[in-house]
């Protein structure tokens, strides 16, 4: 195999950073048809496909990510080198793009983000997808991580992602302040409605176990997989609901909603899921630092 061209080998890092070959040539100052080619040569080269299409979107294969990992590393150390040469310091990433779960509290977003917040120097782009269309920001690299409440199965060792626990919260009965039961859960609860999770959530799968064992059937009007939903249920209706109290912090602040009681075992969990690459940005690595569950 001929020697890499790193000409090439750098106008492919650009186009796989920005997901586009249109935005790169603007950047690189390049007409579109010359970068193309040279990331043709750069495939001709190593005789491997480093992009595939999928509609209008340039996807990397999986040689490409591998590719990409390498060029990575060799290109964010050359640009610190260069900043060091020109100003007699090290310049690091200080933007992040995060990718969040639709369904996800935004009050944990909010807080698993408050590091950035006291940083001078530091941008972040927040990105609401399903969970398909995340998964393939970080393929794509679009996103530098995401956030989640769904944890990512690991079907062998070159799985490209990495799941990290970064909270786990107690899940309480919530609801109307008023109508809160003097006796310990299941006692009560007969004639109290509920909002709920759906099924395909950890939270509601815990809490059907937990009943179970007490013989207790809750009286389900309404389910949901959006927390956002299920607050505004659980606040308008009068149901009461099995969330972490942090979705409700503002209602059981003023009083509109309460916390009756927390449930054993019941638990949801906080993911976020990167992919694995050779080379991390230093704000990715010190914010799931800041965030991890110890």
């Amino acid at each position: 195999m001929a020697k890499i061209n790193y000409h090439h080998l750098y106008y492919f890092w650009r186009v796989a950073l920005s997901g586009s070959i249109t935005r790169t040539a603007e950047e690189c100052h390049v007409s579109q048809s010359a970068l193309s080619q040279q990331i043709k040569q750069l495939e001709t080269t190593m005789d491997m496909q480093l992009f595939k299409r999928v509609g209008r979107q340039l996807v990397l294969t999986d040689t490409g990510r591998k590719v990409l990992t390498y060029a990575d590393e060799i290109f964010s150390k050359g640009e610190e080198l260069q900043s060091f040469l020109k100003k007699g310091e090290v310049a690091s990433q200080r933007h992040i793009n995060i990718g969040v779960l639709t369904t996800l509290s935004r009050n944990f977003t909010e807080s698993f983000i408050s590091p950035l917040l006291q940083e001078s120097n530091v941008k972040f782009t927040l990105s609401t997808r399903g969970m398909t269309n995340l998964l393939n920001g970080l393929s794509s690299h679009e996103l530098d991580l995401v956030l989640t409440n769904r944890s990512v199965s690991q079907q062998n060792d070159d799985a490209i992602w990495q799941s990290q626990l970064v909270s786990r919260q107690s899940v309480s009965i919530i609801g109307p302040a008023e109508n809160k039961p003097e006796k310990k859960f299941p006692e009560g609860y007969d004639s109290l409605k509920w909002v709920l999770p759906t099924g395909i959530t950890e939270i509601r799968s815990a809490f059907d176990a937990y009943c179970s064992t007490l013989n207790y059937t809750p009286d389900v009007m309404a389910e949901a997989d959006d927390m956002a939903m299920l607050r505004l249920l659980v606040r308008d209706t009068g149901a009461v609901t099995a969330l972490p109290p942090v979705v409700v912090k503002d209602e059981i602040a003023n009083g509109r909603l309460a916390e009756y009681q927390v449930l054993p075992n019941v638990f949801e969990n906080f993911y976020a899921i990167t992919i694995r690459r050779t080379y991390v940005p230093e704000i990715v690595t010190s914010l799931l630092h800041k965030n991890i569950v110890t």
